[in-house]
């Protein structure tokens, strides 16, 4: 009677135990997954269904677009040759990616392809003629080809856009003799310069050189990839991963209304990255930005960046679940479009990381490629 007076109180507590936490996982499955997913949960030990995923499938923003980061500036290169590339094209392709950007057809004194301008300012002639390639694998794959400006790197140095301006003159006419009036593939353009807070001389240097590209190549579209100052945005060569200012929602929302006033005429679409604030900060900055961005008259992407920034070690692929609710809120908040920096570092199945090949085929499970 003693073992029996001893071990009923201890069956009961487990019993009781098990009914606890069934109850609290059906509840949570049933917060983030709807009747439907609790249903399809309900008998004792069932995994919920879609491959094991706790949430609903396919909820996020779809990446249709990714820069190709051919001159790196603080990630490593990975020296591909048009093998490579090609294979990377299949992927991309593969997904639904329908958009490729290189990001900068130049940074400093290295260049992507030989700009007798840029030649004539001292820049590095490159091995292989990058642009051309990138257009004719856009051309194979049916994707569109957008170019990036040339970064002279000067406004890092000095925060004064108008320096670009100067070498852009040149630096677009070329590129739309050699490549833009040759390939179907050539799609658009990317103003490079990445700022964050109001800035007069962004501003009219995006007019300007979104005036001449739309000028030159008969009005193809332009877009911009800025950032947002928010508690991530410290320098990558540091070793802070926040800080303590960062910029309020609503003076985001009053610099960025008097940027797009400024700039709407001539840029089409306003990728912001989506790195530098937090998770739970996402919906009130996306939903700011695609206000600003309709009432202006642009497209508002997102860029989803694809690579962690809550590392110390600066850069490696993103945790899935951190992307995917990036994308969720994007979509949440009626995006546009969703681009990525960037497919082959961080996402590529054949990327020099491990875990970029795994990020593949998480997001392919969650959308059910």
């Amino acid at each position: 009677m003693l073992i029996l007076y001893q071990s009923t109180p201890k069956l009961i507590f487990m019993e009781n135990r098990r009914s606890f936490l069934k109850k609290s996982a059906a509840a949570a499955v049933a917060a983030i997954g709807g009747p439907a997913l609790l249903q399809a949960c309900d008998s004792a030990g069932a995994a919920p269904p879609e491959g094991n995923l706790l949430v609903p499938r396919g909820a996020g923003l779809r990446i249709t677009g990714t820069f190709l980061d051919e001159i790196s500036h603080d990630i490593p290169h990975q020296n591909w040759g048009e093998k490579e590339w090609d294979a990377d094209f299949a992927y991309m392709k593969a997904i639904g990616i329908d958009t490729v950007i290189d990001i900068r057809c130049g940074y400093r004194k290295f260049i992507t392809y030989p700009s007798p301008y840029l030649l004539g300012q001292g820049c590095y002639i490159p091995s292989v003629d990058l642009i051309d390639m990138f257009c004719r694998l856009a051309q194979k794959y049916g994707m569109k080809f957008m170019l990036g400006l040339y970064d002279s790197g000067k406004f890092w140095d000095t925060r004064d856009m108008s320096y670009e301006v100067e070498a852009n003159r040149f630096v677009i006419d070329e590129v739309w003799e050699r490549y833009g009036s040759r390939y179907s593939s050539f799609g658009g353009w990317y103003l490079s310069g990445e700022i964050s807070r109001a800035n007069r001389s962004a501003i009219e240097s995006f007019r300007k050189l979104g005036r001449q590209c739309k000028e030159v190549s008969g009005g193809l579209p332009t877009f911009i990839s800025p950032y947002i100052d928010g508690k991530k945005a410290v320098k990558a060569a540091g070793n802070a991963l926040t800080k303590e200012e960062a910029v309020s929602v609503e003076q985001h929302e009053k610099e960025w209304d008097e940027i797009f006033d400024g700039i709407h005429d001539y840029v089409d679409a306003c990728a912001f990255q989506d790195g530098h604030i937090d998770y739970d900060e996402l919906d009130a900055f996306f939903s700011v930005n695609k206000k600003l961005a309709d009432r202006y008259g642009m497209k508002c992407w997102t860029n989803a960046e694809t690579f962690d920034r809550d590392m110390p070690i600066k850069f490696l692929p993103i945790k899935f679940d951190k992307l995917r609710l990036k994308l969720e809120a994007a979509a949440r908040c009626g995006y546009d479009k969703a681009i990525t920096f960037e497919f082959s570092h961080f996402m590529s199945p054949q990327s020099a990381y491990l875990q970029a090949g795994h990020l593949y085929d998480r997001y392919k499970e969650y959308f059910g490629i």
